[in-house]
């Protein structure tokens, strides 16, 4: 008998005119199954991580899932007979994604919450997963687009193309509990997006990255990127994430931390650190080092800084040299502006 199993999934997807799935929706994805039900999947599935089910399959689930899985089980009685592509994605472990509904299923784990970014392995996301148009019709591949246009066209309707990308928006799979998103493009599926948190127009989260909340977010907060709760990214702020500059560092910022409009970060900062406006700071950037009489103690680079909690940095206006010193104010987040209701 196999072990419990690490995730599962069943959802609804498209494929193109190949049978090749383009996305997938799961909307009652699972963690750490328990014995019971796992037996249940393996006497269904075998050894198949990827299995897509028959009408008879899905009814034999739903049976087996009703008393153990009430959720799963009302999911599967509506998915049978629905004439739509269904699939099951039961992993043993946390392998990377090799197919287009595992990758699916990894993203929403960290949309709907149940994981933390760096806590399931996205290894090959990238060559694993399609470059789509985005439209209006839903998610279509890219060599059948112009011959969709025009049938749009001739059926006197119109196709429109939001965006052409491998992540759709988030908000289309999942919408988590508590949060404000003024621009939903601008958040991509598999970021974590904590209780409390507002994402302002200008804001923007990667996948397998996020805020915990409550946060304000007015800036960029970049793939692999982790922000503590009750920490602010101002209006165009940036943090460096690994797939644009960052290398194999993990930025994060810890709690009540302040990320100065147009700032920026490119080493992971502790709790309640500021950035001032418009100082972006890497890990190579050189710093003066101030002691409680504003006194030059030493210079080192900032990287030598990283993880470090209750630091200020600013930029001198009459020299222009960057300097850290003791943080003597926290951050403290205005709690009506996270109100979802």
């Amino acid at each position: 008998m196999m072990s419990s199993l690490y995730a599962l999934g069943i959802g609804i997807g498209s494929k193109n005119s190949r049978g090749e799935w383009l996305e997938v929706l799961f909307p009652v994805p699972r963690m750490h199954i328990g014995a019971e039900l796992t037996a249940q999947l393996q006497a269904l599935c075998g050894s198949e991580s990827v299995l897509e089910p028959s009408e008879q399959q899905l009814q034999q689930l739903a049976t087996a899932t009703a008393g153990i899985d009430d959720e799963l089980a009302a999911l599967c009685r509506r998915l049978t007979d629905s004439g739509s592509a269904v699939v099951i994605v039961a992993l043993q472990s946390d392998q990377p994604p090799t197919d287009v509904p595992t990758a699916y299923l990894k993203l929403q784990l960290l949309s709907h919450r149940l994981v933390k970014p760096h806590q399931t392995d996205l290894s090959g996301i990238f060559a694993t997963l399609k470059n789509l148009a985005w439209t209006n019709q839903g998610a279509i591949d890219l060599d059948e687009l112009a011959e969709r246009q025009l049938q749009a066209r001739l059926a006197g309707k119109t196709l429109s193309v939001d965006c052409v990308d491998k992540f759709p928006k988030m908000v289309d799979y999942v919408v988590p509990s508590g949060v404000r998103i003024a621009d939903t493009a601008r958040v991509r599926l598999g970021a974590y997006v904590g209780e409390g948190t507002t994402v302002m127009h200008e804001g923007f989260i990667n996948f397998n990255a996020g805020a915990e909340g409550p946060n304000m977010v007015e800036g960029r907060i970049s793939a692999g990127v982790f922000v503590g709760a009750g920490s602010d990214i101002g209006g165009g702020a940036s943090t460096m994430g690994t797939l644009s500059g960052g290398g194999n560092i993990i930025i994060s910022l810890g709690e009540q931390c302040l990320l100065g409009a147009n700032a920026g970060v490119g080493i992971p900062l502790g709790d309640r650190c500021t950035v001032e406006a418009g100082l972006y700071i890497t890990a190579g950037t050189q710093i003066q080092l101030l002691d409680e009489n504003r006194q030059l103690v030493k210079r080192v680079k900032a990287r030598e800084l990283a993880g470090a909690s209750d630091l200020l940095f600013r930029r001198n206006s009459n020299n222009g040299a960057v300097e850290c010193l003791t943080n003597k104010s926290a951050v403290q987040l205005n709690e009506a502006l996270h109100a979802s209701n």
